[in-house]
């Protein structure tokens, strides 16, 4: 959730703050309640940190101004502890010799505070996070090495967590158990994160570390170890850099350039990974049961496969969120196969899910963004989205083409639906979407001062529903319920009046359903609600109207999901957000 940055300039180098700050403004998307910076210099630990955002903490602190060629950093999603300056990181040990930033939870910390207490260590915050330098700290004065010592210390620690510790004798220790970690290897020095895009622009060369390993990095070099002490030889890859390439560019928010990117990112879905798309197919022909997992915007993404699958495939898939998988453990056996549908790869609950469903010898399939994540290592195949780096918390081209891989493969089992063929199609009505977009302004300068709003779909369009109210409630903070149409009279409807609005998601793919659809928009309106309609026909019952363009039926889940992230920017503007940084969320939920 949070992120985490290290950095070792050589003695040729400039100071390291500056460098840091620009980084942590970077990886800001995952986590953004606080921020700090400690170097080292003249041998001394100097530190700054405050409450806000890098810039904000920046231009009150001038973070970075500190001096010294040896430097962590931190942006914060709060777990423990609240959102101030005590609480924020870099933490440093009782002895003033340790700093540490850290990304995870320590779940046995109470236990380790009393301990840490009884030895004289007096605590200056409520974070899991404390005690990790005053271990590290008395673990090097018993142990008399750095290898013994971090050996030691991770024994002490239960949870899922990675750290970077900075030493007074100019080293970086960076620890890594199931959060991501990894060194970056330049022209300058090196660098320890959280995420490649913090150091993109400085490295050439990069290693992820695998879980349950360290490395101990100095001026000139770096060794990598196992738990147990065992050295490690992990073989450096070089860095694409496409990564140094992620800018606003002329939009004034990553969430709406990414909307707009679109148009080239469905296109690009999965072209890197054709042959696994066989790979795919012949395992999940050959399974009895066929599971698959996300949670948010990828679960919804599972919940449209649940439709399709049946009606292309002829293959009955079952959703099940991530978070819930452990309520699940009587359906996963050897003929099972768990379909995992991760942006990051590195989502706690995913994770856990697919961890839970090999520890029942089901197969593991995975779509995701980044190929390095640990999911991808977990799966017995993958396929990459190819969608680009997503900076923006609300996930919008991660979710087309999360649909987009699932319709391709879905082409394996009926080549007859020529999807790929047609994707152009869907492409050009998105691009008419996003040329045209009055009616999306105007009616979220209507929507500005709601507290409610309900968006109904039926068949398919329900798990769009579901998506784009999320979406709304991520970035306005409206609260917003994504509802089966059928359902209306089940409950829904007692909470609409005339100070209601609805959105029908109604594209006439089907004659039956949009002709339900007006009716059910009718039985809304005679009780004062007013009524948006998404459609790519006009009706009268419609008090404001979202023109969709006509395409091939299976693809209007993938275009009108369009109109709602515009929505969804638009009125978090109207309302005075930050589309970008929606308050309390963060990218990529590491942590349970």
């Amino acid at each position: 959730m949070c992120s985490i940055i290290g950095c070792i300039h050589n003695e040729s180098s400039s100071d390291v703050a500056d460098v840091l700050v620009e980084s942590m403004g970077k990886m800001e998307y995952r986590g953004y309640d606080s921020v700090g910076v400690a170097t080292l210099n003249d041998a001394k630990i100097s530190l700054k940190k405050g409450v806000g955002k890098v810039s904000d903490v920046n231009h009150q602190l001038s973070l970075d101004g500190l001096k010294g060629r040896v430097g962590i950093g931190h942006t914060r999603w709060a777990t423990h502890g609240g959102v101030n300056e005590s609480n924020a990181h870099p933490h440093v040990c009782a002895r003033g010799e340790i700093a540490v930033v850290h990304n995870g939870i320590i779940e046995n910390h109470l236990s380790l505070k009393e301990q840490l207490k009884n030895n004289g260590v007096v605590f200056k915050s409520e974070t899991d996070t404390e005690v990790i330098p005053n271990l590290l700290s008395l673990s090097i004065l018993k142990e008399k090495d750095i290898k013994n010592a971090v050996i030691k210390t991770v024994s002490k620690l239960t949870g899922q967590y990675s750290f970077i510790a900075m030493l007074k004798d100019k080293s970086l220790i960076g620890v890594k158990n199931h959060e991501p970690l990894i060194l970056g290897m330049g022209e300058d020095g090196y660098f320890l994160s959280s995420d490649v895009l913090g150091f993109a622009k400085h490295v050439d060369e990069v290693i992820y570390l695998d879980d349950k390993q360290f490395v101990i990095v100095s001026n000139d070099e770096y060794q990598i170890y196992d738990f147990d002490g065992n050295p490690v030889n992990l073989i450096p890859t070089k860095l694409s850099k496409t990564f140094e390439n992620v800018e606003k560019g002329n939009f004034d928010h990553f969430t709406l350039k990414e909307i707009h990117e679109q148009t080239t990112s469905i296109l690009n879905s999965g072209t890197k990974s054709l042959d696994e798309f066989d790979t795919f197919y012949d395992i999940l022909k050959e399974s009895h049961r066929v599971y698959i997992t996300g949670s948010g915007t990828s679960y919804h993404s599972a919940l449209v496969a649940k439709y399709l699958f049946p009606k292309i495939a002829r293959m009955s898939v079952e959703p099940i969120m991530s978070s819930e998988m452990k309520f699940f453990d009587d359906c996963f056996d050897e003929k099972s196969t768990l379909i995992a549908i991760s942006q990051s790869g590195e989502s706690a609950d995913v994770l856990n899910a697919v961890e839970f469903a090999k520890e029942k010898k089901s197969k593991v399939l995975s779509i995701v963004n980044t190929t390095t994540s640990s999911l991808v290592k977990a799966s017995d195949s993958f396929i990459g989205l190819n969608c680009g780096y997503e900076v923006g918390v609300a996930a919008t081209k991660s979710f087309t083409s999360q649909l987009t891989i699932l319709y391709r493969l879905l082409e394996k089992f009926d080549p007859s639906q020529n999807i790929s063929s047609q994707l152009p199609v869907a492409v050009n009505a998105i691009s008419e979407i996003l040329e045209n977009k009055n009616s999306v302004l105007e009616i979220s300068k209507h929507l500005a001062n709601i507290d409610n709003l309900y968006i109904l779909g039926r068949g398919v369009h329900y798990p769009i529903a579901k998506e784009s109210a999320l979406k709304i409630k991520e970035l306005s903070y409206v609260h917003a319920e994504g509802v089966a149409t059928g359902e209306l009279k089940h409950g829904p409807l007692a909470l609409m009046d005339e100070s209601t609005y609805v959105i029908v998601i109604n594209p006439k793919d089907n004659p039956t359903t949009y002709a339900d659809n007006i009716s059910n928009a009718s039985e809304i309106k005679s009780r004062g609600a007013k009524i948006i309609g998404v459609s790519n026909e006009p009706d009268q019952i419609y008090d404001y109207w979202i023109p969709l363009p006509t395409v091939p039926s299976i693809f209007y889940p993938l275009i009108e999901t369009i109109p709602f992230q515009l929505i969804a920017y638009y009125l978090s503007l109207e309302r005075g957000n930050d589309p970008d940084y929606p308050r309390n969320l963060a990218k990529c939920v590491t942590v349970k």
